[in-house]
């Protein structure tokens, strides 16, 4: 495991760094082999960590507004953007005693999987430079993976804490919607956005999570024999990532579960992404990256009758889900059909696959947690989600710690 970076000492507080994101990389064993891992295109912005504790070195995703830190949601628009207020989850975690220790890198606008932007750079993968770290949290996912932060702060509107967390071989969780406040977040979907913690193992995970809500009680430890759990959607993953995730399977003695996968709704999601962007892209289209501008062009022919009918598919799709689920504690389900995509194949070809998992979650606003599950294809990790009702965030991440110890151990 890489050693953490040494702290930034500017003589000031939390305050803007300027460097070249190709400059300054460190020496890292990937799964493949040594190679220098890039730094400044995992951290945007890097803050001095004074004060930081063993466990508290946070990874804030930039798309969280931080007071005299630059913010530049990814997007060259906002790329000299300082803010003045702090968002609310940031506030929580440093109330806390956590210390940030950069603003990651991310998707532009958090708008993708790949975290690859013409403005900052493509995240690099810390266990393999020639895949995708995933997105849009992508920078999180990385800055945990090579050592540089213990917890993230990250979004989730598809899949953006998930896929990057199964890419990179690390823990995330998204929790129930609403649970995490998005007050002073960048928004991109609204009904669709989640904040939640992003960690090495699960109770790092949690321990975060206790930070951003008030309140919040884990559950004991569970005994996975007393743990009722479905699986689904298994076959279809490659074969290894699909192997593993049967192997949790037979450790919570998981049922298999007809789930159906949600209709369409893509509309809805669009719309109201169109919303946040109408009236900056007409203003700056020219400094959008084509990946995001072709988003957005997309988004702004979307119908109100459109996202009408999609808000009631998506409706019907939460009833029925719950009614499957009901009996279940937990559902699994591969986080990813695959493991790490090539970064040479670009988000087109592999969007809707890395997506095809993660997404119907956010549209029933259901906790789910993607954990690493063992080595599968290209020798890279395969990840395991495990998804509860809505509300029950606190039993999935004990179900969660139950699993990944029994992992650990074998047994």
């Amino acid at each position: 495991m890489i050693q953490p970076i040494a702290p930034v000492n500017t003589g000031m507080e939390a305050k803007v760094i300027h460097s070249d994101v190709d400059t300054v990389s460190r020496p890292y064993t990937a799964v493949h082999g040594p190679y220098h891992l890039p730094v400044r295109r995992v951290f945007i912005t890097e803050t001095p960590d004074v004060g930081a504790v063993p466990g508290r070195r946070l990874a804030v995703k930039d798309l969280f507004d931080t007071a005299g830190v630059r913010t530049t949601y990814g997007s060259a628009i906002f790329a000299e953007h300082v803010p003045t207020v702090t968002a609310a989850a940031v506030v929580a975690a440093q109330d806390a005693g956590y210390v940030s220790v950069g603003k990651a890198n991310l998707h532009e606008f958090a708008w993708g999987i790949t975290s690859d932007t013409p403005h900052f750079g493509a995240v690099p993968n810390p266990l393999a430079p020639d895949r995708i770290a995933g997105g849009s949290s992508g920078g999180c996912a990385a800055a945990l993976a090579a050592g540089l932060a213990d917890v993230a702060l990250g979004t989730d509107s598809g899949g953006s804490i998930r896929i990057p967390s199964a890419c990179c071989g690390t823990t995330g969780f998204k929790p129930t919607h609403g649970l995490v406040p998005l007050d002073g977040c960048w928004p991109l979907a609204p009904s669709w956005d989640h904040a939640g913690p992003m960690a090495r193992d699960v109770a790092g995970c949690e321990a975060l999570l206790a930070a951003l809500v008030p309140g919040y009680r884990p559950v004991a430890d569970v005994a996975l024999a007393d743990v009722r759990a479905a699986v689904a959607w298994t076959g279809h993953a490659d074969p290894l990532v699909r192997a593993r995730v049967e192997d949790v399977a037979r450790l919570l003695g998981a049922q298999p579960l007809e789930l159906p996968f949600p209709d369409d709704a893509y509309d809805l999601f669009a719309g109201e992404a169109a919303a946040v962007h109408r009236e900056l892209f007409a203003a700056h289209a020219d400094r959008y990256s084509e990946n995001v501008a072709a988003k957005v062009r997309r988004a702004l022919s979307v119908t109100p009758e459109a996202m009408a009918a999609d808000a009631a598919r998506r409706e019907r799709y939460r009833e029925r889900t719950a009614a499957l689920l009901a009996p279940y504690d937990v559902l699994l389900t591969p986080t990813m059909a695959m493991v790490a995509p090539p970064a040479a194949a670009g988000e087109a070809p592999i969007r809707a696959r890395a997506l095809s998992l993660t997404y119907p979650f956010n549209a029933t606003g259901a906790p789910a947690l993607a954990l690493p599950c063992g080595t599968a294809e290209h020798g890279l990790p395969a990840s395991a989600q495990l998804v509860g009702a809505p509300g029950t965030d606190a039993l999935v991440l004990a179900v969660g710690r139950a699993v990944e110890a029994a992992l650990r151990t074998g047994r």
